[in-house]
């Protein structure tokens, strides 16, 4: 028999040419039945009541059944087929018929082939079988996947780091992120953790997590727990197996299951399973290691392409690099507010300033004296704000044209404030310097305290020291009996005048460095008071005042240092005596309450000025007024007392009017027995 193919049309369908009746022509041509066994594609003869007739070996062998199975059975059973390729549609076009089509082995699972159909004419130009050309497109179909899956996941790192590298605050981003990843990934959980191993056991801290919402209740913890050392040891990643063991090495240090694609029909993923499948990429950054990506998957295998892993470990690197550059950005801006702070709180008056004198940054705490508002004073020319004198004083003759050298200068002030300051000008760069303002006057004020307690102390010492020598020189004259008493009684108290002050240096001193220690107790503080008073009386005499002491009991017990406490009220009589109008009256009034006791020393004296009160108890302070009076004193006397009454736990304060009088209010604690 003569045959020919040509291209699928429409022909006149006999009811004998069915797979019975073609068949039996099939078998009769022996030459061409040979050429139909040996080729490398699987064919199919199909009769015109589209069930098989035969196949060729390949064809068998691919689908797996016997040549005696396969006779009869509908194509329908084999092929899949849609609207265009069922009975009579195939002779629809005169055009050859190429289509891809799924086909169905013996077993049962399936693969994708790509159909050539036509049909073949016998000698009278009648329709005797349909011949079917099916090429196995598995591979084709399996890269495509792999393409189109790997395309999708590199969108979805693309679309991520645009969104991570737009967005203020990244840590909000992330959850995002992963959601695209883990639907790229077809995986149901995408987390991002971390395995804190500072405690004993080592455990999972979980950052950030996507999860489907059917799978809110998976621990990942409970998941990862037996691989922890697995993780730590691997530098470059883990993969996890809950089923076979047929699994092949990574590029990645890890192992991944041989992949299964949509067309193998291997894996069931919507399968029951006890423990998921997972994925661990480790995120690391120039500051070192991040945690983590995790990824989960159902069924027996989580299965990964070399390039899904690329993708996956891309992804990571991608995170990484985020998290690396919000750590940064965390840092400035924590650097920047703790500079910020810092300089606020310095109390110097900062200013940053180029080669032509404008002011280029500008700080200062608020309660600086000569604050004034950033965005009021930056861009401005430096001697628009000050007189050009002091800047250039402060600029410095070196640095006119360039910033080369440091600058500094001592002490000025400026025409609107009352205020001493010193300045210290230091370059950066040849182009800008910043300038250091601060305020001095405190310091100032204290070196011509200073200043003044030497002269009074070289006084002071000088004038005892000049009298005892004048006494020295008459006492070796001679004299007549009461001539040397007076003589040798001057001595005396010269010798002690320089030794109460040389005493009130050295306990000042011994304050000042925390080396004097009081043997703090109980302490009857009216025998204290008693000696106090014995002791200022030479003194009072000599003015006429007189010291009276008024208590409400005879013993009244303090908590206090008896050597201490007479240094206190010695030093106050002595003031309020010194300080008093001849003929005057010094008061010592004690009382008590429940928890204090409570001494007044009240003279009628000169008095002092409301402003030097605040002042009163500094070191080597004075009174204008009595410095002008030049009535004698060192300035350490009353900052020994406040000193000593402070250590005791007491307080002390003072009211007084210019001209009528002060009192000094002590106030100690009470000693009260258990």
């Amino acid at each position: 028999m003569h045959e020919k193919t040509g291209p699928l049309q429409k022909p006149e369908i006999e009811p004998g040419m069915d797979s019975g009746g073609a068949g039996k022509i099939w078998g009769e041509d022996l030459h061409y039945r040979a050429l139909f066994e040996q080729t490398s594609e699987c064919v199919f003869i199909i009769g015109l009541d589209f069930r098989y007739l035969t196949a060729n070996q390949q064809a068998l062998r691919l689908l797996g059944y016997e040549e005696y199975e396969l006779a009869g059975m509908p194509a329908s059973r084999i092929m899949s087929q849609d609207d265009l390729l069922g009975h009579e549609s195939l002779f629809i076009d005169d055009e050859s018929n190429l289509y891809e089509r799924i086909l169905k082995r013996k077993d049962g699972t399936t693969f994708p082939v790509e159909v050539s159909t036509s049909v073949v004419y016998n000698d009278n130009g009648e329709p005797a079988y349909i011949q079917s050309i099916a090429h196995d497109i598995s591979e084709r179909k399996d890269a495509e996947w792999v393409l189109k899956r790997h395309t999708q996941i590199l969108s979805v790192i693309g679309d991520a780091t645009a969104r991570l590298l737009r967005s203020a605050s990244i840590e909000i981003k992330i959850p995002e992120v992963l959601e695209s990843l883990g639907l790229a990934m077809d995986v149901f959980c995408c987390a991002i953790f971390e395995i804190n191993t500072f405690s004993e056991d080592p455990f999972v801290q979980v950052r950030h997590i996507w999860q489907r919402v059917e799978e809110t209740d998976f621990d990942i913890s409970a998941s990862i727990g037996s691989s922890i050392p697995d993780l730590l040891n691997m530098s470059t990643g883990y993969f996890s197996s809950s089923g076979s063991e047929d699994q092949r090495s990574t590029p990645h240090g890890g192992s991944v299951d041989q992949r299964s694609t949509p067309h193998s029909g291997s894996v069931d993923r919507n399968s029951s399973f006890s423990k998921p499948t997972f994925a661990a990429i480790p995120i690391n950054g120039n500051l070192g290691s991040w945690g983590f990506l995790g990824f989960f998957g159902e069924g027996s295998k989580l299965s990964w392409s070399s390039a899904e892993l690329d993708a996956a470990q891309t992804a990571a690197n991608l995170i990484g690099s985020a998290l690396q550059r919000n750590r940064y950005e965390e840092a400035i801006r924590l650097n920047e507010t703790r500079n910020r702070i810092i300089l606020d709180a310095l109390p110097d008056l900062l200013i940053r300033i180029d080669t032509n004198g404008y002011i280029l940054d500008y700080s200062a705490n608020p309660n600086h004296p000569l604050y004034i508002h950033r965005d009021m004073i930056t861009g401005k020319e430096f001697s628009q704000i000050w007189p050009r004198e002091i800047v250039k004083r402060i600029i410095g003759v070196a640095n006119e044209s360039s910033f080369i050298s440091p600058c500094h200068v001592d002490e000025f002030r400026l025409p609107y404030s009352s205020h001493a300051y010193e300045a210290r000008l230091y370059p950066i760069s040849s182009g800008e310097a910043l300038v250091v303002i601060r305020d001095i006057t405190e310091q100032a004020r204290l070196n011509e305290m200073k200043s003044d307690f030497i002269n009074r102390a070289s006084h002071e010492l000088r004038t005892p020291l000049t009298a005892a020598m004048l006494m020295t020189e008459l006492i070796q004259e001679g004299g007549t009996t009461e001539e040397l008493d007076e003589y040798w009684h001057t001595l005396k108290s010269e010798l002690n005048r320089q030794k109460i002050l040389i005493d009130r240096l050295l306990i000042a001193g011994r304050l000042e460095s925390g080396m004097m220690r009081l043997e703090i107790g109980p302490i009857d503080i009216i025998p204290v008071l008693e000696e106090s008073l014995m002791a200022v009386k030479p003194i009072a005499a000599k003015g006429k005042v007189a010291l009276n002491l008024t208590a409400q009991d005879r013993s009244i017990q303090v908590v206090g240092d008896k050597s201490g406490l007479q240094q206190v009220f010695i030093n106050l009589i002595n003031n309020a005596a010194k300080f008093s109008r001849q003929g005057g009256t010094v008061e010592i009034n004690v009382s008590e309450n429940e928890t204090e006791v409570l001494i007044d020393i009240v003279d009628s004296g000169v008095g002092i000025p409301e402003q030097a009160i605040a002042h009163l108890f500094e070191r080597f302070y004075r009174a204008k007024n009595v410095t002008i009076a030049e009535i004698p004193g060192s300035g350490i006397g009353l900052y020994i007392v406040k000193s000593i009454v402070e250590e005791l736990g007491g307080t002390i304060d003072v009211d007084s009017v210019l001209d009528q009088g002060t009192t000094f209010k002590v106030s100690l604690k009470r000693f009260v027995s258990e």
